[in-house]
Formats: C-alpha cells, structure tokens, sequence
C-alpha cells in the first residue's frame, strides 16, 4: 500500500473528529534535510518525530481504520511527517503530486472516471489533513480539503506562506490544462426528479393577475351584488327603454334631473343651477333633491328614451351598491361572510323601502355604509377586534371621504342625516381620546401625522361639498318662503308605532295580509316602515348570542332605539323632545318632509346585529364540523348556514309595477321654448320635463317638492287660455308658446276652448300631432301682431316717424260702459267679405 492512499472507495463520509489529541505540550517540529520517507505505521506501533535537537519523541499513532469523521485515508506519521488526505473513486487513483522545498502533501480529489489527487507539500514539513494537537500526531480531518499551515523556520503557523499561495495557483491552472478534467460532483437521483417550472412570461402572469382577481372576495362580493340586484328589480331590465318602477312621475323626474346636470355639466357649468324647468325662476335646479352625483351618466344619450334607459339602469346599480355597502361595512366590523351577506340583502331590500320605489334618491342610499367601511378601514378600527394601528392607511381614509361627498351630492334627504352622523362620530372620538388621556391615563395620539392630514383633507372636501349644495337651497328659501316645512307639515308625514310592523302593499310575502293595517294610516306610501321580520328575529337573536361583545350590543341596540324614536317625528309625544328640537335648531333639518326616511339607520343597525348572530352561529357550525371525519359540514349544517340569507332574500320578493313610460309628443320635440305646456299640474309636468331632454328647451311647467308661487298663478290665469287676460300675462313671462296636449283635455276648460278661432287675439293656432301649438306673436298686452315696415321704392313715402309724439294720454276716460248690449246676433250674416277694398 502506497503511503498516503486511501484503501476505502466511493464518497467520504461527513466530516468530523478523528482522533482525540493527547494531552501534553505539543514538540517542536524538525526539518530534515531531503525528503523523508513517511512509514505507515502499524496498530500499537510508536513513531518518532526527530526535533531540531536530534531527539525523538514517541506519538501514538492511530489505527489505520476509517476516521470518526468519515474520511477513509490512512494516517501515519513518519522521520519527515508526511501527511496523505486523499479521496477515492470506484475505478482507482491515480494521484498528481508538486514536490516543495522539505515535505510533501497529497491532496487527492476524484472525478468521473477515477480519482485524480492533487498533492500539496508544505515549505519545511508536512501537515496532513489534520490539526497537530497537543501532544504530536493526532489530525482534525476536513472532507474535501487539506490545509497546511507550515510555520517559518520549521515551527507551525496560521496563514499559509506564499509559497503556498503560488502553489495554489498552479493546482488550478494545472487542473485547466490536465487531460482528466475535474468535474463537480452531482446528485445522480436529479435525473428522476420532475424538470424545474419554467418562469411564466408577461401573458400567462397577466392571466394569473386576472383569474386571482376574479376569485378574490370583493369581486365575488360585488359581481353576486349585482347579480342579485337584477334578479331582485325584475323586470325593471326587461324593457328597459320603455318601462318604469313603481309609477311614471317622481321617476319622471328624477330621469330629467341626471339627463340635466350631464347636459349642463358639458354646455355651460355655470348655469346648473338654473334648469330649464320653472321658467322664468331662479335656482330651480335646487327645488328639490337633485341626483347630482350621478351626472356622469346624464352624460351619455340625449333624449326622453335614453332618459329613462339611464333611470333604469342607476335604479338597478342603487340596489347592488346598497348590498354591497352594507356587506362591505359588516366585513370590516368583523362579521363572517355569511353574516355579512345577511347584511347586505337585509339592508338593500328590506320591505319597507319598497314603498320608496319611486324615489331613486332614497334607494340610493349605498354609499353609505360604504364609506364608513372604508373610513374604519383606513383607521385600523373594527366592532370586533378594536383598534390596530398596523392595520392604518390613509389612503383609505381618502377614499371614505370621497365616497361620503359622492353620497351627498345626491341629495340632502338622505344626505343630510348622514352629514350629522360622520360629525357626530368624529366628535365622540376626539372627546374620548381627549378625556382618557386628561383624566384617566397618558394616551398616545391615535394616528400619525399622513392620517390626521388625510382626514383633514377629506373632512374639508366633504364639508365642502355640502357647503357649496347647500348655498342654493338658502336661495330658494330665502325667494320662496313657502318652501320651508313647518312642524304641522311634520306631523303628516309622522308614523305612529304601527307603522314599524306594517309592510307596503308591493311586498309580495306581506303586502295582501297588511292591507287593513295599512288602511288606518293616514299616508301609508310613508308610513309602512316594516325593516323585516327575519331581521327583527335575527336582530333579536343577536342581542343574546352574538361575536359583538355585550357592551357592543347594548350600544347598537340604543342606536335601533333611538333611531325609531326620531322616525316617528312628532308621533313620540309630540316630538317635544325628540324631533322637534333637531327640527328647530340643526341648520337644514327643517327641510327634511318625511321623519320616516330615518329608517334607514334603523335598519342598518338591525343588520348588524343580526350579522353579528350569524356569524356565531356560522362559526359553530363549523366547531361542529371539524369534529367529523372528513372535517367538513354535512348538507344541513350548511342548509342551517345559509337559511338567514334565503329567508331575508325571499321577504325582500316584490310586486312593484312597471308602468309603460309616456311617449314624448311631436311637438315637444319641434316647438322652442320658452313654453307652456296644458294642462299643468304636479304629476303631468314631471312628464313634460322627461319630455324637454331632447332640447332642454325652457318650459313653464315643472314638479317638485313645493310649487312656486308663480307657477301657482300661472295655472290660475291659464284655465280661459285661450282669452287676452292668459295671453297678456304669458307674453309678461317671456312665453312664446303654448302646447296644448289634446289626450289630457278631457274634463278639463281646454276641452271646449280648443277649437275656438284665435284670429282676433293675435296669436296663431296650428296642429301638431296629437297637440294644438299656439305662437304668440310678441307685442305689447292687449294688441294685435303689427305687420312690420318694409322698404317701400314709391317716392314720397316718409321711411322714419317723426319723434315728439305726446306719450300722456288724457285720464278721466269714462269706465263704467252701459249694460244690456245684445248678446244674441243675426244669423245669416255674411261670412266672406268684398275683395278690391282700399288698404290706406
């Protein structure tokens, strides 16, 4: 056996400790001069190193057996210390050895086809794979390399001379230039493994972008929202162009009032306030609610059809924002999604809002819970788990902000009381922060510096939309003092407590049982206020087992309380302490008709109680089902979760009509304004503003919360139309026409006067359609048309009036003209006159 070899073939073992050093001072190594031959040494044999003084020392040397650390060379010291580290293969070795100056070392590594050792010797000894210990031989091995570290002058060092370095140098070049490359060792098992994934490019990371949207909760939330909200309005959808929910005249309106902030928005913004409607007043774009925030949409499409395909269409989107809002809001205060489903079904089709049918601007009542959702986003704030400052981002403070000046731009009905909430919950959290922190303990600020700047910013915009909204409404009040509500106007309007378990007649579960409670109300369209009653069961149920905790619970439950108490207006005794004070001091309040709108906070908290019930009851459905085996809900434990949400989906069911819209006559497409359209009343002139969408031409007629004065006289002179007195004051107006609608005649003055000869009024007649179109000719009151003076080419005609003619005509005019004229004419008189008669 060569010395140095290794006699085991195949992978070193893991590297570890040979042997033990022996105790003791380790000798002083000697050089000899000349190479030493190293002698493998035998089991119990003692070799001895020679010092620099001619001395031996005996080691003790190890059995030539494979090491505890898995490296299967021999070790042996010799006269000259020789160190062998080799690695073996399967086929043999074969080692390449550099020579130093004193010693040499073999450093052996295997390739492929066989082992090729590479042998390093050190400047003036040999040190093998090993560490000298303390007493002499004993070697620390390493698996894959052999370190020596020869001392100057034959002593021990710890760096490596430069010899060695240079050494180390031409092992590597000399592995480059050699016959038998060496190669890496690699795992043979990699060619059974499965090939790596390659990395997906820019289509299929976009398409995994899109599928994982797809699926996440908001977009399944929102697209089953909208889903529902079709399924739950049909068949507004099904003839979309030509149908309207519920009634043809608060719709009617509403149409005209997105089809006019859109057009205005894009003709002359300045002028938005000033409709076409209710010519000649001013700011009669704020007679009423006005849907402004859905101007975008009043964008596309002009005329009465694509008026009412964009009503339908918002009609539709109102529901699924309400389902969404709610669900949205319920999440984030820490309901289950089941339990925030039952939220957002209850909240967006509880029965008494189908009354409210025809009042988009009730129904859009979505944005709502969703920017308060999105306000306790921002602040890390849930009802369930508190408040967590990691959970903060101002950007969705920014976003709660907008979409709360989104919610009042649509109008102050329900605005109004939304306006007061958000101001009364900042409030109550800077006076509970402020007195913790005085009174009870030190308290850190509850955000950072880009929250309080985000919540400034978005309290300012939000503040400022409602400011700039409201400065129109103080004009009209201040113009028409007949606007403003007084509390007798409250009261009847005002529910009594009956009014919260009556359902309208359009519910298709309650309305046909409900018809005798609903015939004691004084105006049950406004007072069957019946939220559900799943959801009272639910709400119920919530307040005994619920995820809230009890102190949660109480305070919700004040908050139904409270509310209900406000909707009842001056029916809680009187109001006197109740409505009545909000009524008289909170600035707007006075406008708001109709206290039982106020239902719609009842029912938002009635929501989250019962959210907060499902979601205890969902989540032990699921204790339950962990304990079975597969841990999964078997069919009626998931038909018991899902029950909540069908029963209140199925309360929700309606009946609610879909009356054909009115067609639009030739002649409001045709005639310029400004005009008069007969008859006029509230409900027929919310058909003529539908009517104006093709033009937007300015029409006298107009419907809204209140009738202006003028309007109101307008009717009253009107009802002899056509006679001098109705003419005389429409020409006063500015009017220039006047339609008359032949299908809305009957039983009405119109009926007999329409056909009468207008020749000798001064005005002309013309049919259009099924409309009689009058022109009034402009001119003073109470004066035929003139002819207007042409150029004449006959000399001596006077082409100019002289001026100074007397202005003052004489008084004293008799005024009192004799009686009993003959009303009765001859007949037979002629009908044709003479031609050829002078004209001069």
């Amino acid at each position: 056996m060569t010395t140095g070899q290794s006699e085991t073939g195949g992978a070193p073992a893991p590297a570890g400790d040979s042997q033990r050093p022996t105790s003791g001072p380790a000798p002083h190594p000697t050089v000899e001069d000349g190479g030493s031959k190293g002698r493998a040494g035998t089991s119990g044999s003692d070799d001895r190193i020679a010092d620099g003084a001619g001395r031996t020392h005996p080691t003790t040397t190890a059995h030539p057996e494979p090491a505890a650390d898995g490296n299967g060379a021999e070790r042996g010291t010799g006269g000259a210390s020789t160190a062998a580290d080799a690695k073996s293969s399967a086929s043999g070795t074969a080692a390449e050895k550099k020579s130093g100056a004193n010693g040499t070392a073999a450093d052996a590594k295997s390739s492929a086809s066989g082992t090729a050792a590479d042998a390093k010797t050190g400047a003036n000894g040999t040190a093998g794979n090993g560490k000298s210990g303390s007493s002499g031989g004993a070697g620390d091995g390493e698996q894959t390399k052999t370190e020596l570290d020869p001392g100057a002058g034959g002593s021990s060092g710890d760096r490596p001379s430069g010899k060695d370095a240079a050494a180390d140098a031409e092992q590597k070049a000399g592995e480059k230039k050699t016959g038998d490359t060496a190669v890496e060792a690699k795992d043979p098992w990699t060619a059974f493994g499965p090939a790596p994934e390659a990395t997906p490019g820019r289509p299929r990371r976009m398409a995994r972008a899109v599928g994982r949207f797809l699926i996440h909760e908001w977009t399944l939330a929102a697209l089953g929202s909208l889903a529902l909200a079709v399924l739950m309005t049909w068949p507004t959808l099904r003839y979309p162009l030509y149908t309207m929910p519920q009634d043809t005249w608060d719709p009617s309106l509403q149409a005209w009032q997105m089809a006019w902030s859109g057009h205005i928005l894009l003709a002359n913004p300045a002028q938005l306030w000033q409709s076409n409607s209710f010519f000649p007043e001013l700011w009669s774009f704020a007679f009423s609610d006005t849907l402004l925030g859905y101007a975008p949409a009043g964008m596309i499409g002009t005329g009465p059809e694509a008026a009412v395909l964009r009503y339908n269409i918002m009609f539709v989107l109102a529901h699924a924002l309400a389902t969404f809002g709610a669900y949205a809001l319920a999440r984030q205060l820490g309901s289950g999604r089941m339990g925030a489903a039952v939220a957002g079904v209850a909240f967006a089709y509880a029965p008494w809002l189908l009354s409210q049918a025809g009042h988009l601007h009730v129904l859009s009542n979505g944005g709502i819970p969703l920017a308060l959702a999105m306000l306790a986003r921002g602040h890390g704030w849930s009802l369930r788990h508190g408040y967590r400052p990691e959970l903060r981002h101002d950007g969705w403070v920014y976003a709660g902000w907008l979409v709360a000046a989104w919610q009042l731009s649509l109008g102050f009905g329900i605005g109004l009381p939304f306006a007061y909430f958000l101001g009364g919950a900042v409030l109550v959290a800077v006076v509970t922060w402020y007195v913790r922190r005085t009174w009870f303990w030190a308290v850190r600020r509850p955000f950072g510096i880009r929250l309080l700047v985000a919540n400034l910013v978005g309290g300012a915009l939000f503040a400022g939309v409602g400011l700039l909204m409201a400065i129109p409404y103080f004009k009209v009040t201040e113009l028409h003092p007949n606007a403003e509500r007084s509390v007798g106007d409250i009261g009847l309007f005002s529910p009594p407590a009956s009014g919260f378990v009556t359902a309208p007649a359009e519910s298709r579960i309650w309305g046909g049982l409900h018809e005798g409670a609903r015939a004691a109300l004084p105006w049950h369209p406004e007072m069957t206020l019946l939220p559900g009653f799943v959801l009272y069961a639910l709400a119920a149920g919530g307040l005994l087992f619920s995820v809230w905790k009890l102190r949660q619970r109480l305070l919700l439950l004040a908050g139904v309380v409270g509310t209900m108490v406000l909707a009842m207006g001056t029916r809680f005794f009187g109001g006197t302490w109740t409505y009545v004070p909000l009524f008289e001091h909170l600035p707007g309040w006075n406008g708001l008709r109709t206290p039982g709108r106020l239902m719609l906070w009842v029912t938002l908290l009635l929501c989250l109680l019962a959210a907060g019930a499902v979601t205890a009851f969902t989540d032990r459905v699921y204790e339950l089902a962990r304990q079975r085996i597969p841990s999964w809900p078997g069919p009626w434990l998931r038909l018991a979760a899902v029950l909540p949400l069908l029963l209140v989906a199925v309360e929700g069911l309606n009946t609610t009509p879909h009356p054909v819209a009115p067609a639009q006559p030739t002649a409001l497409r045709l005639v310029d304004g400004p005009m008069l359209v007969l008859p006029s009343n509230q409900s027929l002139d919310q058909h003529v503003m539908l009517w104006s969408t093709s033009h937007f031409q300015d029409v006298v007629n107009g419907g809204s919360g209140f009738t202006p004065r003028q309007l109101d006289d307008v009717r009253r002179v009107t009802q002899s139309f056509p006679d001098q007195t109705s003419i005389d004051y429409l020409r006063t107006l500015g009017v220039r026409n006047v339609v008359l609608l032949r299908d809305q005649l009957a039983g009405t003055p119109w009926e007999i006067s329409v056909d009468l000869p207008v020749d000798s009024l001064g005005i002309t007649r013309e049919e259009m359609g099924d409309a009689v179109v009058y022109r009034l000719s402009p001119g003073e009151p109470g004066s035929a048309s003139q002819p207007q003076p042409t150029q004449s080419d006959e000399p001596g005609l006077p082409t100019s009036l002289p001026t100074g003619l007397p202005t003052n005509l004489p008084s004293g005019l008799p005024t009192n003209l004799p009686t009993g004229l003959p009303t009765n004419l001859p007949s037979g008189l002629p009908t044709s006159l003479p031609t050829g008669l002078p004209t001069r």
